[in-house]
């Protein structure tokens, strides 16, 4: 109980909470510190109440409160109920600030930068935890919710009722510890064909395993939800069915993942979106769902006594879960597809929109004489994109999160789509980064190398693979790069970083770039279906990408072996991979 209680004392701090205290920088390590607070303070037996009160207090007051009590309120204590002890005004200015997830006028909030470079929106990480201290309960859906949608003036059934505690896995969902096969992947997908389903040899880098992730087969003809899943209800379900229902008739797209920046990352307060019309789904809260969703599953299956929450969060956001460098937040999509399959979160959306058309007719009145048929197509559409949109492309950082110089002059555009993707290795910097900072720091070497040193306008790559997880963006995808001398027009250079002329690049880091970066980019229209794979030394006299990389490429499915590789005869003034950088420039 001590995990749960931490939770609810939260809930009493922000009920009495003045605002405009908070100070403290909007990062993961204020939250964990604000949780670790709470757990010293708290009584042995409420301790593990005190996080999810954080949550509670948003949902509570929010539009959408009556879902929430439907599906968690069977252990729930009443915030009435707990003396909670005191925070610093700092942390409880910071925890009112982060409770509540919103996007207004370009701005998001509710949201932190994780040490991975990552941003997270801290509410549906919350619901998770306490959806999971709870046990995970599979909840069973009103069964005239299925059929026809109630009068609006009907009262909800969550009124002064009780939810049925049963502890069971949830419907549907795969073990997110076990490594997924290709029968798993072929019994999901019957129609779909090997090479759609991209099954490779598991990753040892990522802990559950990492699958590509198909589209759901076309023929198979849905089954109404008869129970949801109240964990992937309150992280993700349900705000994907309400983000998507803008347009059940044109099915309408409705900006998914959309990246931002921070006003500075030292001390960050305040959080830019790069779209300004980008919808409530932006890659920080689906982020957060992610994370809710992997550690309420990790919470529901652990033991008693369950970790201290701050430790969890701590080890989550930094090594890994104990001891598993594979279970941390660099990885969470890969993990995400692990746990999630598209059928399982389109029986989870479409039941979050029964629930929601029942229980709350007045705050989602566009659910209202809406046909099951109509649900259920919003609920496929909902979890195919965020499947293939979201968890089957890599997560980029874009250029201000690692602190990219402005462009010198004026960039050219590219004519999309291209035909070809180059790989490279950066050479130097050699060792390969494997912690944000790292990469960041090594992004900046580059960048200030290519300027300063070669006259380029920017870093030359159109993108860069570290060995934490990310890709960096460089000139990204609309912008010729200076790659590739003579093809910088025609494809896309992506670089690992390190010298791989004896050793490879790490599992995760090879799978980016051969397969989840090229299909994303297919997906969106950037690279063509027919596109093809080269290494720099095919076109460029010079040894990049590497003597073992090079040889790895040729076994490549996209590779192209028609095009001979140039004679090294000369370390390339025409390219970034035999650059050598100033011992000083790395500092």
């Amino acid at each position: 109980m001590a995990a749960q209680g931490v939770l609810w004392v939260l809930l009493g701090l922000l009920l009495r909470l003045e605002p405009g205290t908070a100070t403290l920088p909007l990062v993961m390590d204020s939250v964990i510190q604000a949780l670790a607070e709470l757990e010293q303070k708290a009584p042995a037996t409420e301790a593990s109440h005190t996080a999810s009160a954080w949550l509670l207090s948003a949902q509570d007051s929010g539009p959408h409160d009556a879902l929430h009590h439907f599906l968690l309120e069977g252990r729930r204590l009443k915030a009435t109920e707990l003396d909670p002890p005191p925070l610093s005004p700092e942390l409880r200015g910071l925890a009112k600030e982060v409770a509540r997830h919103g996007v207004r006028d370009g701005q998001e909030h509710g949201v932190v930068l994780a040490p991975d470079g990552s941003t997270v929106a801290v509410q549906p990480l919350l619901a998770g935890l306490e959806a999971g201290l709870q046990g995970r309960r599979a909840v069973s859906l009103p069964l005239e919710s299925t059929a026809t949608p109630p009068d609006a003036r009907a009262p909800s059934p969550a009124a002064g009722g009780s939810v049925p505690d049963v502890r069971v896995p949830s419907p549907g969902c795969r073990d997110a510890s076990a490594d997924v096969t290709s029968t798993d992947a072929r019994a999901a997908f019957p129609n779909a064909r090997a090479a759609d389903l991209g099954i490779t040899a598991t990753s040892p880098d990522v802990r559950p395993g990492s699958p590509d992730v198909p589209a759901s087969s076309p023929g198979a003809k849905a089954e109404s939800p008869t129970t949801v899943d109240s964990l992937l209800v309150v992280t993700l379900a349900k705000d994907l069915g309400l983000t998507f229902l803008q347009g059940p008739q044109t099915l309408s797209h409705p900006g998914l993942g959309s990246e931002g920046c921070w006003d500075q990352l030292s001390a960050p307060r305040a959080f830019t979106l790069l779209d300004p019309q980008a919808s409530p789904l932006t890659t920080a809260f689906l982020n957060g769902a992610l994370d809710g969703a992997l550690l309420g599953d990790y919470l529901s299956r652990a033991s008693e006594p369950r970790p201290p929450l701050s430790r969890l969060l701590s080890q989550y956001y930094g090594a890994g879960v104990a001891g598993d460098p594979g279970f941390r937040s660099n990885f969470r999509r890969q993990n995400g597809g692990a746990l999630i399959s598209v059928p399982t979160l389109t029986q989870q959306v479409w039941g979050a929109l029964i629930l929601l058309q029942r229980l709350e007719p007045a705050q989602a009145p566009q659910l209202q004489g809406l046909s099951p048929e109509q649900l259920v197509q919003v609920a496929t559409h909902a979890s195919t994109e965020f499947m293939e949109a979201f968890l089957g492309c890599p997560a980029i950082h874009p250029r201000c999160r690692w602190g990219a110089a402005p462009y010198q002059g004026r960039p050219t555009p590219l004519q999309l789509p291209l035909g070809f993707l180059y790989v490279h290795h950066t050479y130097v910097p050699a060792p390969p980064c494997t912690a944000f900072e790292h990469c960041a720091r090594n992004m900046r070497s580059m960048q200030r190398f290519h300027q300063d040193t070669r006259g380029w306008g920017d870093i030359g790559y159109s993108f860069v693979v570290g060995s934490d997880g990310y890709v960096y963006e460089g000139r990204g995808w609309h912008w010729v790069g200076a790659h590739t001398r003579g093809h910088n027009s025609r494809g896309f250079g992506v670089a690992f970083v390190g010298n791989y002329t004896a050793e490879l690049p790490t599992e995760t880091a090879l799978r980016t770039v051969r397969d989840v970066l090229p299909r994303c980019a297919v997906r969106a229209g950037l690279l063509r279906p027919s596109y093809r794979l080269l290494g720099h030394r095919q076109l460029v006299p010079t040894t990049c990408p590497g003597h073992a990389l090079f040889d790895l490429l040729r076994t490549w499915p996209r590779f192209d072996a028609n095009v001979k590789p140039r004679t090294a005869r000369r370390a390339s003034r025409r390219g970034p991979p035999a650059m050598i950088l100033p011992a000083t420039d790395l500092q």
